[in-house]
């Protein structure tokens, strides 16, 4: 398994229609390489710190052996949004200009049903690990945020992970703290093989895979007003932060087993 070391980049060409579930709007939209995409827009409510959860949290999966769509940057034109006749969208489009990210559009795709398909119990623990990790609040009975395609599960949204980037408080002593909201998470009751899991994982999320994966992050998307002195040493906060939560996973697997 190895991880993505470079992201493709597409010219959005064609807005298709808006996905208007949750509040950021995404839209499926069609790309100058003729495929359609899930496009995560800068201008939506979360901004850009959404898109690089979506893109850490997604290549931290994919780098994991984790099925998750292709992640794509996919630029918008200035001049793209002019036609669009909905006020709401073509403002979204307008704030969005520039670099934004898209995820391949599993078309046929639906939507996970734990009442339906009970999961294995592995690949389960897989998937509550992975977002104990990345503090994911949005993988729940309400939204699992996970599809059936080509009769495997794929994972997405990972947009609201890493949630403490948004302040940036206190981000080194968060790292090593259990995640009191696992308890939500839809596969909890499955998770039965953390230990090994942890061991399984830790191995594989080395210091330079999560290296490579963070300096994917485009500058664009960093934030001016974040407390660093460099684009580069707020990059490094991210890895920072996934290092040092890895040396106490102990404390999110232990936290996991006593919520289920």
């Amino acid at each position: 398994m190895s991880t993505t070391s470079t992201i493709r980049h597409v010219n959005v060409t064609r807005y298709v229609t808006p996905l208007r579930e949750g509040g950021s709007m995404p839209a499926i939209t069609e790309a100058d390489d003729g495929f359609l995409y899930v496009l995560k827009f800068r201008g939506a409510g979360q901004g850009s710190k959404a898109l690089i959860a979506e893109l850490i949290g997604g290549e931290i999966a994919r780098a994991l052996g984790l099925h998750v769509p292709e992640i794509v940057f996919a630029t918008l034109d200035e001049a793209f949004g002019r036609t669009e006749g909905d006020e709401e969208i073509q403002d979204l489009l307008k704030a969005s200009v520039g670099l934004n990210l898209g995820l391949h559009y599993l078309s046929g795709a639906i939507t996970y049903d734990p009442a339906v398909t009970k999961l294995d119990e592995k690949l389960a623990s897989q998937i509550v690990w992975l977002d104990s990790l990345l503090l994911n609040v949005d993988r729940t009975v309400r939204n699992t945020n996970m599809l059936w395609w080509n009769k495997e599960l794929w994972l997405i949204d990972h947009g609201a992970s890493l949630y403490f980037h948004h302040s940036w408080q206190n981000w080194e002593e968060k790292a090593q703290q259990p995640f009191a909201k696992i308890k939500d998470h839809v596969l909890l009751q499955r998770a039965t093989h953390l230990a090994e899991v942890d061991k399984a994982f830790k191995a594989l999320l080395t210091k330079e895979r999560i290296q490579n994966i963070v300096a994917l992050i485009p500058d664009a998307w960093l934030s001016a007003n974040a407390p660093f002195k460099s684009l580069e040493e707020q990059k490094q906060a991210y890895a920072r932060f996934l290092e040092v939560r890895l040396a106490y996973s102990e404390n999110f697997v232990k936290d996991a087993y006593h919520a289920g």
